[in-house]
């Protein structure tokens, strides 16, 4: 199971990252965990300054805006 971050303050492109990670996840039959890290704190302490982030298996792997959809299977899948 990949456990999944997105870092954000609940924005509409956090919530449009969160939606797209579970959609390719289901599509994909991934199983994950995805959580919404919303602490300004917490999320600066991935580094990110710009969200949305990304977090996946503890490792940042996208900070700003949407994602691509291309991306986030590459992320799941590998």
């Amino acid at each position: 199971m990949k456990e999944v971050k997105v870092l954000g303050s609940g924005c509409a492109n956090c919530k449009a990252t969160a939606a797209l990670i579970e959609e390719v996840a289901a599509a994909e039959g991934i199983a994950i965990q995805l959580d919404k890290v919303e602490d300004v704190a917490a999320i600066m302490g991935y580094g990110v300054m710009s969200t949305p982030g990304v977090v996946v298996d503890g490792r940042v792997v996208h900070a700003g805006g949407v994602p691509e959809r291309a991306a986030v299977r590459q992320w799941l899948c590998s």
